[in-house]
C-alpha cells in the first residue's frame, strides 16, 4: 500500500471541511472594512484614513493557557475561543485603541472538525462582543505533537487609535482615583495553581458540584473572560481616562504598576469590591497567602481605569449606566514603585 499524507496522520480534506464551516461564522463578525472572505493567503482590511489624522495601529497576541485543560476534562469547547479573543482585545483596549480584526491559530495532533468548529464558534462570538472582525487564521494538524483529544490555541488582534489620543498612563498624577471593573471569575490566569489544588490535591472531577459556587467546578473554571471593549470605548467618548490596565497573569500586583509613572504608586483598598467565592475557596483550600493570591489571580477585578478625582462621579455613573459593575478600589500617591495594599 502506498504511503499517503492521510495515513501519516494529516487529513487535508478535514481541514478543507472545517474552512467551509468557519466561513459563515467569520462572516458574522465582518466590519465594513473587510474586503473579502477568509480563505486567501492573507486577510484584507481597508483603513478609512479620513477618520484619523495620524492613525496608530496597536497589536497584541496571547493564548488561553492551561485553562484549555479544563475544556478537555469537561469536554466543552465553545467558550475558550471567547477567552482567546478577550486576552488580546482587552490588551489592545488599554491604549484607548478600538480592535479592528482578529486572527487565530488552532493546532491539534489529530483534527476533530466538530471540536474545532466549537472553538471557532466561541472565537466568532468573542469578536462580535468586541466589535472586531475574524478575518482569518490557521489550522494545523500535527500527529505525535499533541496528546490525543487535545489542542492548543493562540491568536492576535490589531486595533487603531489616534496618535494624540493614546492612553499610556503618563498623565496619571498624585491623588487620581483607581476604578476596578468586575471580572467573571479566574478569566484565563492562575489555572496551573487552580488545577493543582482541585484536580491533583483534592482529586475532584470536572463535574463535581460545589455548593458554595452553585455549579460544578468545571463550569466555574470555564466561565469566559469578560470583554470590556464596547463599554470602555463608549466611556472614552465623554470622559478622560488617564490609564488602563488589563488584569491578567500577575494580577493587580504586576499589571497595574505597568501604567504608573515613576515616583508614584497605586494604593489598593482590600475589601472595596466583591471578591468572587472561587478565590476564597482556592485561598482556604490551598492555604495560599494573600500576597500569592493577588500576584496570581485577578481577585475579582478584570480591568482597571484611572481617572482624576473630579471626574470620578461622572465616570462611575456612566459605567453603571452601561451595565458595568464598577468599584472605587484605590488611589494614586507619591511613593516607590509597586502596589500598596491596605
Amino acid at each position: 500500500m502506498p504511503l499517503t499524507y492521510k495515513k501519516a496522520g494529516v487529513d487535508i480534506s478535514k481541514g478543507n471541511k472545517l474552512v467551509d464551516i468557519i466561513k459563515p461564522m467569520a462572516r458574522s463578525t465582518f466590519r465594513p472594512e473587510v474586503i473579502q472572505e477568509i480563505g486567501s493567503f492573507g486577510a484584507f482590511f481597508k483603513l478609512v484614513s479620513s477618520k484619523y489624522k495620524i492613525p496608530v495601529l496597536v497589536s497584541s497576541t496571547d493564548g488561553v493557557g492551561t485553562k484549555l485543560k479544563i475544556a478537555f476534562m469537561f469536554d466543552k469547547h465553545d467558550t475558550v475561543g471567547i477567552d482567546l479573543v478577550a486576552m488580546c482585545v482587552n490588551d489592545v483596549l488599554t491604549s484607548g485603541a478600538e480592535p479592528l480584526f482578529f486572527l487565530d491559530y488552532f493546532a491539534a495532533g489529530k483534527l476533530s472538525t466538530e471540536k474545532a468548529a466549537e472553538v471557532i464558534k466561541g472565537i466568532a462570538y468573542g469578536c462580535r462582543i468586541a466589535g472586531c472582525s475574524l478575518v482569518g487564521g490557521e489550522t494545523a494538524e500535527m500527529p505525535g505533537f499533541y496528546k490525543e483529544n487535545e489542542y492548543d490555541l493562540a491568536g492576535f488582534s490589531v486595533g487603531i487609535v489616534e496618535k494624540d489620543k493614546i492612553i499610556d498612563g503618563s498623565k496619571i498624577k498624585n491623588g487620581d482615583i483607581v476604578i476596578g471593573l468586575a471580572s467573571n471569575g479566574l478569566h484565563s490566569n492562575g489555572y496551573s495553581l487552580a488545577r493543582k489544588l482541585f484536580f491533583d490535591i483534592k482529586k475532584y472531577k470536572a463535574t463535581k458540584f460545589i455548593k458554595e459556587l452553585g455549579c460544578s467546578i468545571g463550569e466555574e473554571l470555564l466561565k469566559p473572560t469578560r470583554i470590556y471593549v464596547k463599554n470602555i470605548l463608549k466611556l472614552l467618548k465623554s470622559a478622560e481616562i488617564k490609564g488602563m490596565a488589563h488584569i491578567t497573569g500577575g494580577g493587580i500586583t504586576e499589571n497595574l504598576p505597568r501604567i504608573i509613572p515613576g515616583g508614584l504608586r497605586p494604593v489598593i483598598k482590600k475589601g472595596s469590591w466583591d471578591v468572587h467565592r472561587i478565590f476564597d475557596i482556592i485561598q482556604t483550600g490551598g492555604r495560599v497567602s494573600d500576597e500569592e493570591m493577588y500576584r496570581t489571580f485577578n481577585m475579582g477585578i478584570g480591568f482597571i481605569i484611572v481617572v482624576k478625582e473630579s471626574d470620578l462621579e461622572d465616570a462611575m455613573k456612566k459605567l453603571q449606566r452601561f451595565g458595568e459593575e464598577a468599584f472605587v478600589i484605590g488611589f494614586i500617591e507619591k511613593g516607590h514603585s509597586g502596589v500598596s495594599y491596605v
